[in-house]
């Protein structure tokens, strides 16, 4: 497969061109990538008007994908989340009118979801599900996705679910497309953890199983730079319109989150990517998901319970092994060995083929040389009912001032306020603040957080001044 972008960039920079444009290094290396490091000069195309060679790279994406189009992202899938829900925005007024922008969500949302309803003025509500290791993960089933809807009065104007999770659990994406589908209600899917789905022997990508929009982060599961990532169109039959419309306006939607000056250096890792998948890739990951399998199978044999269906996660649930997640993370590091994510109840690790078999095999002996120990007990930790007392956006657009956790209680949640990773809101902005909170704040590590200033807030606050 060609990488218009790397040749175009490799031959500029062979000319030794002198070069009075942007960035301000030159090309004289300072890292070493600067001479491939280049602005929208004459032959370059440029990120959102694409028509030359970025977009001959992007239609190759989409046709190793297998999607009726693929658009790029330098800022990951942040950006694409927020441009997913502008097109589903935009789609909606343009069938409905005015009014605001409903979406029904998975609750173990990202938090750049919550900067997009912000900005959007959506109406969230949350899908029903089961917390099973964590926030980080809640299951839910297309029967209850068709029994919300069948008790909801105004249906929404999208659906949003994150499939695989952060621990690696997968969503029924097809049973939801059935039922969405009839309905003119678009998917959208936040499978930042998922890219290399499409390439399984049996192809397990939201665009493979019904996905209207689908948000991929390259750089975390194929070997592209951090910040690489796609915004997939499906191809919606019964609603050929929807997807026509999300695909003249996806530039649009990007270009309103994204910066005018997108990395190149990230446009040609994503354009070799292309040439990767095109090559000997699926046998690749075949072979390395099989290995995976394997350590999995003696990591349960051993005793360790494992987690999640994704094939290139492997989640240990710790505490049945007698130790939280940050215990087992600090005896792996003395491995020389770095998780993707660590907390009291499990410890996440990310596997692309790019480990091999010798990181793999060191993974594995490093864990069963921990021994087993009593179980702890997990702390319950309930997510309580959404109580919004602002919309989303009146939170992110008020005052707010962080208090410790202790003290936010019966007050407004302001701006979002979570680490990355995860990255998944434990209170959601608008709304209130309760006892029930603090035991999943303190589980995450949030000891202080921000809350709204309201009218009310700051009367108090003058009066007790008084």
């Amino acid at each position: 497969m060609k990488t218009p972008i790397v040749d175009f960039v490799r031959a500029y920079a062979e000319k030794e061109m002198l070069r009075f444009h942007m960035p301000g290094h030159k090309g004289k290396p300072f890292l070493s990538p600067e001479p491939y490091d280049i602005t929208e000069i004459q032959g370059a195309d440029a990120l959102y008007e694409a028509s030359g060679i970025i977009r001959e790279s992007e239609r190759n994406a989409a046709s190793l994908f297998g999607t009726l189009d693929t658009f790029y992202s330098t800022e990951g899938s942040s950006q694409v989340i927020r441009a997913m829900l502008y097109l589903a925005a935009l789609y909606a007024r343009k069938r409905k009118g005015a009014g605001r922008f409903r979406v029904l969500a998975a609750r173990n949302v990202h938090k750049s979801f919550l900067y997009a309803c912000a900005a959007l003025d959506a109406e969230i509500s949350w899908l029903p599900g089961d917390a099973d290791a964590s926030l980080l993960s809640i299951r839910t089933t297309k029967a209850k996705l068709l029994e919300t809807l069948e008790k909801t009065e105004i249906l929404p104007d999208a659906v949003f679910v994150t499939s695989p999770d952060y621990p690696g659990s997968i969503q029924d994406i097809r049973g939801f497309s059935e039922v969405l589908r009839p309905l003119h209600i678009p998917l959208l899917v936040d499978d930042a953890h998922g890219a290399y789905l499409h390439f399984l022997e049996t192809p397990a990508h939201p665009m493979d199983l019904g996905a209207d929009l689908c948000a991929d982060s390259a750089h975390k599961t194929l070997p592209a730079l951090t910040g690489c990532a796609y915004l997939h169109i499906g191809e919606n039959a019964a609603f050929p319109e929807m997807s026509r419309f999300f695909k003249e306006n996806a530039k649009q939607a990007l270009a309103f989150f994204g910066s005018t000056s997108p990395s190149y250096l990230l446009l040609q890792s994503l354009d070799l990517v292309n040439a990767y998948l095109d090559g000997p890739y699926r046998e690749k990951l075949a072979a390395f998901v099989k290995e995976a399998d394997a350590v999995k199978s003696c990591l349960d044999a051993a005793g360790f319970t494992l987690f999640g269906e994704e094939p290139l996660k492997l989640t240990l649930l710790t505490l049945p092994y007698g130790y939280t997640g940050e215990e087992m993370a600090e005896i792996l590091r003395a491995c020389k060995i770095e998780c993707e994510f660590a907390d009291r109840e499990c410890i996440v690790f990310m596997l692309t083929p790019e480990n091999g078999r010798g990181e793999l095999c060191a993974l594995e002996k490093a864990l069963l040389s921990v021994g087993k120990r009593a179980a702890l007990l997990p702390e319950k930790a309930v997510l309580p009912p959404y109580r919004p007392a602002l919309s989303v956006r009146e939170a992110f657009l008020l005052p707010s001032r962080r208090v410790p956790v202790e003290e936010a209680v019966g007050r407004i949640a302001g701006p979002v306020s979570v680490s990355c990773p995860p990255a998944v809101p434990v209170v959601i902005s608008g709304e209130v603040i309760t006892e029930a909170h603090l035991p999943l704040l303190r589980r995450y590590g949030v000891i202080a957080l921000p809350v709204a200033e309201t009218a009310a807030e700051e009367e108090k606050s003058s009066f007790s001044a008084d």
